[in-house]
């Protein structure tokens, strides 16, 4: 009997079937233009998109003018690249432009789907910004897809790290601008540095399509952007620290992989503390518990996950005597990303490579926020249902599955759980060495490069030839992903998220094309390309016989999207194909999540070695688990972004005050009233309200006023004056701060004295702001703590961040005040040193090095008994006291050094 959930679905349709049904009238709308944009010329189709942008300037709503922006784009798209969008491409442009994420599957076409919300979008003259997952994502869709643009009129841009500002500013200005999310966030971050207007490059958020929109709204966005500058040099602490570790044994310290986190037990508590004696990292009679011990802690602690937690390649690979992050979700490396908090560093110790100086947050925003600023947002991906109700909560976005333009032929097999590792393995090569014999393309999928490479050898040894595409050789994705749907070909592939690339049976035929034309540089390019493309279709059609591509998975992620979208790189445009997952109890998801009951039984059914249990309730228990792991994971990325709301909102403000101050031309009144509000804050300090005369410190307020104005101005005689009261100093103040600036007005001139003012006020800001940032991440790291005197701690940090702010902004008018208060013309004379001096650095730093560094020299003799042999003789100094042995060095340099 049907539930009634199940019932009204039948009668009614879901609700994402209503949606689909409702835009199929304006699809209608859209193909009966047809036949009229046919006829059109290339000179129309531009004048057509300039007729369109006239109506939208004048008010036309977008989404009057979107059946005729559609048809041009289809048009468009057909003469430029012989591409003619199919009812379900037009339909997934529609809920982009609505502000939903298209859920569309692998091979349906959505770097073309794209260009429809993003012409109509851009005929208002503000931009739109497409975004992908990596760098050369972007670079191949602006390529490909400005030619449609051209061909309506419109300009396309691309943005990439390290690019010249002129480029960059002029991609920006383009009426559609490819990029990445990272680079987009920073340019935002580093916009908000600026010291001018005309140096800024986002002018607008308007309108963004994030591609891949899974991995970059969700799997990235669990960790901030930050730009940050270098900190003190603290190497040889990480280095001392690293030797720490190897002396502690297992029930020293617990690990909890659901949460990757390390505690130390009682145990380990007094082991460790016992250690950092011995090491000198803690002084003597000093325990861990102290304030002074927080910080040798913490990195004692990062230390340990670095050694635990962290395994070489699988979350991060040494290569250059670098250590370079993998990305769990996509698989690729992760150069110039750091972890933060001493992380990072910990690791170079651990691997002995050189280790980096620790950096300082210059300015700091997470994705979600980022993301947040544009005035409508839409997303694709081939996953995302999974991940609605975070979508929605977060960002507003709802979710809308597109149905495929040709029916999915694909089998999903259940999946087979394994005792063992090595017998799943084993399984999978049997199954590819199967597939592969009758020609049909395999695809073998893993989660770390250590794994993708032992399935390599296990291949080797079947000699089996196959390609590998991992961390380690992802200069070639491109060619091995187009590649692997040809007859016979086996690739390994971790993690397929956000490749880019479809896996076309037979081969990609531009690419095939392409090699032959280059390796036959004198043969007729027609000719060729005829019979490139005949043999291409005999390869495919032998595929399709062989049926399709073979996808074996050889575990299941923690997120069911990353699993579909492995999935879906069989069975596109209605191909046939076969995925299968193959699991076993060794595995972490497993592990993690409560195998040993299921060995426990498996042992107990007398299981032989190399059976699968096959079952669609394991599918099931699994989705559950991993729902688990997912509905844990957006808790976590939900707590980080309440803590990121209350600093973005703060974020908010500087950032447009910043921008309000470079866009004004004149800035005394602003400055004015911060140098009265100063005013107001001595008087209340050294004048409080109802209080005698008698009672204030006016010699205090006269020394705070030299202090802040450079005026010596009586104030105690003015104070002593027959009823003079705190209102008329006040008065007095203000007129002779006032003149002051008059002064400097007429010595720097107009113009002088208003850039003068901008500059202070932005420099002053920035420093302010960084201090804050530093001021606010510390109280994030230690607020959890005042959970244990039952009180929340993000309200505690909502209040104390608040209240930190306001003093942020207290003592910025008194810098600001202070500095332009102190500031004077430079003299003639004063000039003539200045350039003197610069003269002399130029032909220091014109002269040769020396060739040999000298070392320090010796600063004292030897303590007396000194034998660099007997410990015992070198008496008690501590790591920074100079060596006993007389060379000038420090103890810690020296004899002290750890080895």
């Amino acid at each position: 009997m049907l539930g009634l959930g199940t019932l009204a679905k039948k009668v009614f349709g879901t609700p994402n079937d209503r949606k689909i049904k409702a835009a199929r009238q304006v699809v209608a709308q859209i193909n009966a233009l047809e036949a009229e944009f046919e006829k059109l010329s290339d000179e129309e189709l531009i004048s057509k998109t300039d007729d369109l942008r006239k109506r939208a300037l004048d008010g036309t709503s977008l989404d009057d003018l979107l059946p005729e922006a559609f048809a041009n784009v289809r048009e468009g798209a057909r003469r430029a690249l012989g591409l003619r969008a199919f009812d379900t491409q037009l339909l997934g442009g529609m809920f982009l432009h609505q502000g939903n994420i298209s859920e569309m599957k692998t091979g349906e076409g959505k770097t073309l789907v794209a260009t429809f919300p993003a012409y109509l979008n851009a005929l208002t003259g503000k931009g739109v910004h497409v975004v992908t997952v990596n760098e050369y994502l972007a670079k191949r869709d602006s390529e490909w897809m400005s030619k449609v643009f051209a061909a309506l009129g419109m300009t396309t841009g691309v943005i990439w790290s390290g690019q010249p500002d002129e480029e960059k500013k002029a991609a920006y200005d383009c009426d559609v601008t490819y990029a990445t999310n990272n680079e987009l966030g920073f340019d935002y971050l580093r916009d908000n540095m600026k010291p001018s207007l005309d140096q800024v490059f986002q002018k607008h958020h308007n309108f963004a399509i994030v591609d891949e929109v899974d991995s970059i709204l969700i799997d990235e966005a669990r960790t901030p952007l930050i730009i940050s500058g270098p900190a003190e040099d603290r190497s040889e602490l990480y280095t001392t620290i690293d030797t720490v570790i190897p002396k502690l044994q297992d029930d020293h310290y617990e690990i909890d992989e659901k949460t990757r986190g390390v505690t130390f037990t009682e145990e380990g508590n007094e082991e460790l503390e016992k250690i950092l004696h011995g090491a000198m990292l803690l002084e003597e009679g000093a325990s861990l518990y102290d304030p002074e011990s927080t910080t040798v802690v913490h990195h004692v602690n990062q230390a340990l996950r670095a050694h635990k937690l962290f395994q070489r390649d699988k979350d991060y690979i040494v290569r250059n005597g670098e250590v370079i992050l993998i990305d769990e979700f996509t698989g690729r490396m992760m150069a110039g990303r750091r972890l933060s908090e001493g992380l990072h560093q910990a690791l170079e110790a651990k691997e002995a490579v050189a280790i980096q100086p620790e950096n300082t947050t210059l300015a700091s925003v997470t994705f979600q926020n980022y993301f947040r600023l544009y005035n409508r947002l839409s997303g694709m991906t081939g996953t995302a249902m999974t991940e609605a109700e975070e979508f929605m909560e977060i960002y507003g976005l709802g979710v809308v599955e597109i149905p495929t333009n040709k029916p999915i032929a694909r089998k999903d097999a259940d999946d087979q759980v394994y005792r063992t590792a090595i017998e799943k393995y084993q399984a999978m090569i049997a199954e590819a060495k199967k597939a592969h014999e009758k020609g049909q393309p395999v695809l073998l999928g893993t989660t770390s490069i250590e794994k993708s490479e032992l399935l390599s050898q296990m291949l080797q040894r079947e000699e089996i030839k196959h390609n590998v595409l991992n961390a380690r050789h992802h200069e070639q994705e491109a060619q091995i992903v187009a590649d692997a749907g040809r007859l016979g070909a086996v690739t390994i592939a971790t993690n397929m998220a956000g490749r880019g690339t479809d896996i076309q049976l037979g081969g990609n035929v531009e690419n095939i094309v392409m090699a032959a034309l280059e390796a036959n540089p004198d043969a007729d390019p027609a000719e060729l390309r005829a019979t490139e493309e005949g043999k291409h279709a005999e390869e495919k059609q032998k595929v399709l016989e062989a049926g399709g591509l073979c996808v074996l998975a050889s575990e299941r992620h923690e997120s069911r999207r990353i699993d579909n979208q492995l999935r879906g790189r069989s069975g596109r445009q209605g191909d046939p194909g076969l995925t299968r997952f193959y699991l076993s109890l060794e595995d972490d998801l497993m592990r993690i999540f409560g195998s040993e009951r299921l060995d426990k039984m498996l042992s107990s059914l007398g299981m032989k070695e190399g059976e699968a249990i096959i079952h669609p309730w394991v599918n099931k228990s699994l989705e559950r688990a991993q729902a688990k792991v997912e509905g844990r994971n957006f808790d976590m990325r939900k707590n980080v972004l309440k803590f990121d709301d209350v600093m973005n909102d703060q974020r908010k403000v500087v950032f447009s005050q910043r921008r309000d101050i470079m866009a004004s031309k004149d800035l005394s009144d602003v400055v004015g009233e911060m140098r009265h509000e100063v005013i107001d804050d001595l008087l209340d300090t050294y004048m409080p309200p109802k209080t005698y005369a008698d009672q204030w410190d006016t010699e205090g307020l006269q020394q705070a006023v030299l202090d802040h104005f450079a005026m010596d101005l009586p104030v105690a005689d003015w104070a002593a004056e027959e009823g003079v009261d705190d209102e008329q100093i006040r008065e007095r103040l203000i007129e002779a701060t006032d003149a002051k600036m008059t002064e400097k007005v007429d010595a720097f001139g107009e113009e002088g004295m208003r850039n003068i003012e901008k500059q202070v006020l932005l420099q002053t800001i920035d420093a302010k702001w960084r201090e804050h940032l530093l001021t606010l991440e510390h109280l994030r790291s230690v607020v959890g703590f005042r959970g244990y005197a039952q009180r929340d701690p993000l309200n505690e940090y909502k209040n104390e961040s608040f209240q930190l702010f306001e003093s942020m902004l207290d003592s910025l008018r008194e810098d600001v005040t202070k500095q332009l208060s102190h500031v004077r013309p430079v003299t003639e004379e004063e000039q003539r040193q200045m350039l003197m001096q610069m003269a002399a650095r130029q032909a220091a730093m014109q002269q040769p090095p020396e060739e040999t560094e000298k070392p320090p020299a010796p600063t004292e003799d030897a303590i007396e008994g000194f034998d660099e042999n007997d410990p015992s003789t070198w008496g008690n100094p501590s790591r920074n006291d100079l060596c006993p042995c007389g060379s000038g060095k420090k103890f810690k340099h020296c004899h002290g050094r750890l080895n």
